[in-house]
């Protein structure tokens, strides 16, 4: 049985298209008295790009912040505090930042419609009412949070996405001007996002012809913006990040994305950070992706932090290794139906400790 999944329907690219966004969502304020609600991280308190937002009436102007990746008590918070402010359902949800932002917007254009608390929904299709509109303006690239039906949510017993197609957003503005001026690190970390999404797919026991259309020509913008000098490279890198994630859509991450996972659990790596740091130590899993990555590491002049896991105790290690290898069918792409019996606790256990 072949799965039949949905896309953003609605897409919107090049430089300068952030003006367009009020035009966009204006045949969506339909709702007398009601209004949209702007997700913005709060590092644009203040700055040029929250002046530009399209505020009209009642609008709420919702600063998140994202120095720890979105949990879910943070989103039923934040579900609590737009009930409060109107007891009208918004007519839609914006999320102008990067993955997390991104994924915040997600999770509460989800929430606004569904009762519970946003834990109960992590999980495969869990979701049974539709999402409030919601739209995507990305301001870095390599997530590809933009195009996937996943809001990564840590909660109080696991970290694991809602994964749905009502997580899916109605309409993306892709804007290359608003990734200019990120710092280099993050830049870095975001886009290596994208290329580890390419290679784990690519090289994965789920690859198909559509998976691997997009994943050849992501990871080959990779290789112009990472390894070559391009004057149009934050065009490209939105690209990149757009196809990662359309790769990944139809077939599956890998063993780095389920490592990242238990560092951002256990430790609070952020995402970009913990999947290189955790794809530096699997050249025995990805030995040509490994390689390529550490040449752009040496390009850019990042330095990687070390030894994260050295003090841990053994209960720490343990729940890392545990949430690691709950992610089945990314460990399943990675090595086959008889992962199992390949990836025992033991050889898990030794790899977060290489970190």
């Amino acid at each position: 049985m072949y799965r039949n999944f949905s896309i953003v329907p609605n897409i919107i690219f090049g430089r300068g298209a952030f003006s367009q966004l009020g035009a966009v969502i204006a045949p969506r304020r339909i709702t007398k008295g009601s209004y949209f609600v702007f997700v913005v991280d709060d590092v644009f308190e203040g700055k040029p790009l929250e002046s530009r937002l399209p505020i009209e009436g009642n609008d709420l102007l919702l600063r998140v912040n994202v120095d720890d990746e979105p949990k879910t008590g943070y989103i039923d918070l934040l579900v609590e505090r737009i009930r409060n402010y109107s007891e009208i359902i918004p007519d839609g949800i914006v999320g102008i930042g990067g993955g997390s932002t991104m994924d915040i917007a997600k999770a509460l254009a989800l929430m606004l419609d569904n009762p519970g608390s946003s834990a109960d929904y992590q999980g495969w299709d869990l979701i049974q009412n539709p999402s409030v509109y919601h739209v995507a303006v990305p301001t870095l690239a390599g997530t590809g949070a933009e195009i996937s039906r996943t809001t990564i949510l840590t909660g109080p017993v696991k970290k694991l996405g809602i994964n749905s197609d009502h997580t899916l957003f109605h309409q993306i503005l892709l804007d290359p001007e608003l990734i200019a001026d990120v710092p280099k690190d993050q830049w870095f970390y975001t886009g290596m996002d994208c290329y580890i999404h390419d290679v784990e797919s690519l090289q994965g026991t789920f690859i198909n012809e559509f998976s691997r259309a997009y994943g050849e020509k992501s990871i080959d913008l990779c290789r112009q913006v990472f390894l070559e000098d391009h004057p149009d490279k934050d065009d490209k890198l939105m690209m990149a990040s757009y196809f990662g994630g359309m790769s990944i859509a139809y077939s599956q991450v890998g063993a780095c994305h389920a490592l990242s996972y238990g560092l951002s659990y256990v430790l609070g790596t952020h995402h970009g950070l913990g999947c290189c740091i955790a794809f530096d130590c699997l050249e025995e899993f990805y030995p040509e992706g490994v390689r390529e990555f550490r040449q752009m590491m040496e390009k850019h002049g990042i330095n990687l932090p070390k030894n994260l896991t050295i003090d841990m105790d053994d209960k720490a290690l343990d729940l890392m290794v545990t949430t690691a290898l709950a992610l089945v069918p990314l460990w399943e792409n990675c090595l086959g139906p008889d992962w199992e019996k390949l990836m025992s606790r033991e050889r898990t256990l030794e790899l977060f400790k290489k970190m």
